[in-house]
């Protein structure tokens, strides 16, 4: 069964209907879902997927309990790294997600740096990821950091002063070679 990570930005309320129908193909074919507990994309593929009544999802966490876990779902902890605070609160766990999926799916407002930042971090894995990125109603693949780069090139440039300060030194290496 391959595992998918399926996630995207805050503000994302509506899944849209591109999304919807590649989610349901996942349902279909009975891949296991990996999908955070954040408020927005999260929530709504969750609420999606309960409505399914699909099974073969596991919902990750950086606190004790979820923010969110519509289906009842199990739930696999990731503590942050000590002294963490803010976005970093939530990174161990996207990178935990990205390091047992075997594809990404992602919803990006085009404008989330933590949404960019899993595309990357998937890409440095060679792991594919299609995205679709609302601003623009385009959808992408990438497979390497090359295709990050080209979906970044559609974003606002203030984008990358976002990402320095969020970039692990790997993933800023990552951005700058090659």
């Amino acid at each position: 069964m391959a595992m998918i990570f399926i996630g995207g930005s805050h503000d994302i309320v509506d899944l849209p209907d591109a999304i919807v129908g590649r989610i349901a193909s996942i349902v279909a074919a009975e891949h296991g879902v990996l999908v955070g507990d954040a408020p927005g994309a999260d929530t709504e593929v969750q609420a999606l997927l309960g409505g399914h009544g699909y099974e073969h999802v596991g919902v990750f966490c950086a606190g004790d309990e979820p923010r969110n876990n519509l289906g009842d779902w199990a739930v696999y902890t990731v503590p942050p790294q000590p002294g963490a605070h803010g976005f970093a609160i939530q990174a161990q766990k996207d990178r935990e997600m990205v390091r047992r999926a075997n594809y990404g799916l992602m919803i990006w407002n085009g404008t989330s740096p933590d949404t960019a930042l899993n595309v990357l971090r998937l890409a440095m894995a060679e792991k594919p990821c299609v995205t679709y990125d609302v601003a623009n109603g385009l959808i992408t693949t990438t497979r390497d950091v090359a295709d990050w780069r080209t979906m970044l090139s559609r974003a606002d440039p203030e984008i990358w002063d976002l990402l320095a300060t969020r970039m692990t030194p790997d993933e800023r290496l990552a951005t700058t070679s090659g």
